[in-house]
């Protein structure tokens, strides 16, 4: 068993280390064979890791329930290729093929952890794929997405306010709702919203009286999260929302405001909340509070630590000793037992999903889209960077998941579901670009006969 353990980390750093190749050199190519080549090979590199990782759960946990999980994710994987590929043979498949490469990593990780909470993970992906299969029909049908500015903004403040006001209280802070064994947290669905409704407020105005009523409306959102002490979607809005304003106006000196009042807002937070405080004192010095706030970052220092390079081994570990490994510190879990190695490739993959959704943003000629694409890509980098910053110890914990990695319902519909705009917004630029070179071929023929 411990052969088989050690053979099997040292291929599936292999294969994750190809895939990651694949992400990059794709780039490269302008053929399409070759395109398609490397993107075929992404798809066999992911059934590879995932049969790899499932063997060694079952052979050191023979169970047939394990056998019928495994064949249902199959089955799944299948399903999300085919249906996507065929309902749009013109996305773009290596926003796709990362998508799935990050669930089945979670998934790995999570059943390993907690066989349960394994399978109702697997049953929100299922949720989430089939909402995602409507949102690129709803991004390109849908013509006056642009005109829905005061849809977006009051209803993302009336959904965290009903959090606030109605919101079962989790760790001492307001996250969402609890209906039956599901908690739906509506601030991950909110920051969609955030983007949609900054992107439509200044695709077409940014003078001073826009920028400030657009303002004190994100404003008000993140007051809202700030009450409800969900600090971590607070930081999230407030970083796209700069960073969409600077993109929309061109002026350094709305996010150099913004940034200096966000450093005033944080020491305050520092003075008034009690867990930002203890956040802050275990970023400082964890193994100095180590019976206390330090404990967490302490231990998730030490499993990245024990890993190593190439990690102790899927089952070898001792990821339970983490607090919460499943969710806000699964990175850890992963350099653990998957090594050091992986996990910069898991990094590299999510900074490849970034860059895929700056390009589509950058070859927009709409405003509205590209505001919208640029957001997006922000939330998901942001997000990404406060998860995996907090674990390492880079910056203080602030309580986000890692989108697609992490357990969590809310988390994963919602991120599925941007990724789905975003396959939306590919397709509709290759709209664009066919239009303008259906333009450009009629005007040459005119010319022609002229």
């Amino acid at each position: 068993m411990n052969l088989i353990i050690h053979l099997s980390k040292y291929l599936v750093v292999f294969l994750m280390i190809l895939y990651t190749l694949y992400s990059f050199l794709v780039f490269t190519y302008s053929d399409y064979r070759k395109q398609e080549s490397a993107y075929r090979g992404q798809t066999v590199l992911t059934f590879m890791i995932h049969l790899v990782c499932f063997a060694v759960l079952y052979a050191a946990e023979p169970r047939r329930e394990m056998l019928i999980f495994y064949a249902l994710q199959v089955i799944f994987l299948i399903a999300a290729l085919i249906l996507y590929t065929t309902l749009y043979p013109r996305i773009a498949r290596v926003i796709l093929n990362h998508m799935l490469m990050l669930l089945v990593l979670g998934l790995i990780m999570i059943t390993r952890l907690n066989f349960e909470k394994g399978v109702r993970q697997f049953v929100f992906m299922v949720v989430g794929l089939v909402v995602s299969l409507i949102v690129p029909i709803i991004i390109r049908k849908v013509k006056r997405l642009a005109d829905l500015r005061i849809l977006y903004g009051i209803g993302g403040v009336v959904a965290l306010l009903a959090v606030l006001i109605r919101g079962a209280t989790s760790n001492g802070a307001k996250l969402g709702f609890n209906i039956g064994p599901v908690n739906i947290q509506p601030s991950e669905f909110v920051k969609l919203l955030l983007v949609f409704f900054v992107a439509a407020s200044l695709y077409k105005k940014n003078d001073f009286k826009t920028v400030c009523i657009t303002t004190a409306i994100v404003a008000a959102q993140v007051l809202i999260l700030v009450v409800s002490r969900d600090l971590g979607a607070a930081l999230i809005i407030f970083v796209v929302y700069l960073v969409m304003l600077y993109a929309a106006t061109g002026k350094a000196g709305y996010p150099l405001l913004g940034l200096c009042a966000g450093a005033v807002a944080s020491i305050g937070a520092y003075a008034v909340f009690d867990h930002v405080k203890d956040r802050v004192i275990a970023w400082k010095d964890p193994l100095g509070s180590y019976d206390e706030q330090g404990y967490q970052v302490s231990q998730a220092l030490f499993a990245i630590g024990t890993g190593g390079w190439f990690g102790m081994g899927l089952g070898q570990g001792m990821p339970d000793t983490i607090p919460v490994p499943t969710s806000d510190f699964i990175f850890a879990a992963i350099c653990e037992e998957m090594g050091i190695f992986f996990a910069l490739c898991l990094i590299l993959i999510c900074l490849s999903c970034y860059i895929m959704f700056v390009n589509v943003a950058m070859k927009f000629r709409s405003v509205f889209y590209k505001l919208v694409a640029l957001g997006l890509g922000t939330c998901y980098i942001t997000q990404t960077f406060l998860n995996i910053g907090g674990v390492i110890k880079f910056i203080p914990s602030t309580g986000v998941t890692l989108p697609l990695v992490s357990y969590g319902g809310s988390s994963l519909i919602s991120t599925m579901i941007m990724f789905a705009i975003v396959q939306g917004l590919y397709i509709l630029r290759e709209d664009e670009e066919r239009d303008i070179e259906r333009k450009r071929k009629k005007a040459e023929q005119i010319r022609q006969r002229s």
